[in-house]
């Protein structure tokens, strides 16, 4: 299944997540597993979070993109639209292309 993610981007250009394991240079065009990093003020998030759409108005844009990415193993998870909307929590995800 199809759906987005907001990434940050580095001055290098490379990509990573925004808050857990942020340091972790991502790849695209390959599936990535999810998996567990313990950060101290947020919660345990053992899985991708990504959303229906490209819209999350409660995060920044700034040196971030959203991209396209293709989901495997998931759940919905329906949140406030001012959070997005609907957000799918994946096992894994292979990130695709940046959306324009």
């Amino acid at each position: 299944m199809l759906a987005y993610k907001l990434f940050k981007i580095r001055k290098d250009g490379s990509i990573g997540s925004l808050f857990i394991n942020k340091r972790a240079r991502l790849i695209t065009g390959r599936w990535i597993q999810a998996q567990s990093f313990p950060t101290k003020g947020y919660a345990l998030r053992p899985y991708w979070h990504c959303t229906a759409d490209p819209h999350a108005p409660h995060l920044s844009l700034k040196d971030r993109a959203w991209f396209q990415v293709e989901i495997k193993n998931y759940t919905t998870l329906v949140r406030p639209s001012s959070q997005g909307g609907v957000w799918y929590l994946a096992s894994s995800i292979k990130i695709l292309e940046k959306v324009e």
